[in-house]
């Protein structure tokens, strides 16, 4: 079977460093994990294949900026002839504690730009994701200027260390299955604001 791990991000040097850019972290570790290099797809999208076992995995960026990165995830579905199903979403969530994994096999939007591209493009949320917590937001501060704001260095470590577990839990779904890598990674939500999927969070603009 063939898997697309999407990570989502926004291209350029001064979004690097950003809670935004941690789909980005995770495909470039998940690269360096695999041996496996990025060139330019057919399409808004940096691409690398790795044969896993006995899957085919696609390690995807979007080289849209990440209100658009449905735009990416079509091109891509269309070009491999995927599902929905077989495309699985790498991004941060501020809604989640920093540190946190959740993995679901569908969802809303949760207030996540990049998602709701998605979602849009794709006419669906029915596709699995892994989404990695970077809250919370501080109070009086907008969602938009916390994601999008440089790391402090205070967490720059615990982050680089998320998008490693993030990178282990890719690789666990593919070979495992989305059950076994949800079971070990994931915890209990312990929050309201957590359940539901983040159909009543706040959008990051």
């Amino acid at each position: 079977m063939e898997y697309a791990i999407v990570c989502l991000g926004n291209p350029g040097a001064e979004y690097e460093l950003t809670r935004h850019n941690l789909g980005y972290w995770t495909a470039d570790i998940l690269c360096r994990k695999l041996k496996c290099g990025l060139k330019q797809g057919k399409g808004d999208y940096l691409i690398g294949r790795k044969k896993l076992r006995d899957e085919s995995l696609y390690v995807v960026k979007p080289t849209t900026y990440m209100n658009l990165s449905g735009r990416a995830v079509s091109q891509l579905v269309n070009k491999y002839e995927l599902t929905s199903n077989q495309v699985l979403v790498v991004c941060d969530d501020f809604a989640l504690e920093q540190g946190r994994i959740r993995i679901r096999d569908k969802g809303s939007d949760g207030g996540h730009n990049g998602l709701y591209s998605i979602i849009a493009e794709l006419g669906t949320t029915e596709f699995p994701r892994i989404r990695l917590g970077i809250g919370p937001v501080p109070p009086e501060v907008d969602p938009a200027d916390f994601v999008l704001a440089k790391i402090e260095e205070s967490a720059i470590n615990t982050l680089r260390e998320l998008a490693d577990r993030a990178s282990e839990a890719v690789i666990d779904y593919v070979t495992r299955g989305l059950g076994f890598a949800a079971g070990k990674y994931n915890v209990k939500p312990s929050a309201p604001d957590e359940l539901m999927d983040g159909a009543d969070r706040p959008r990051e603009v």
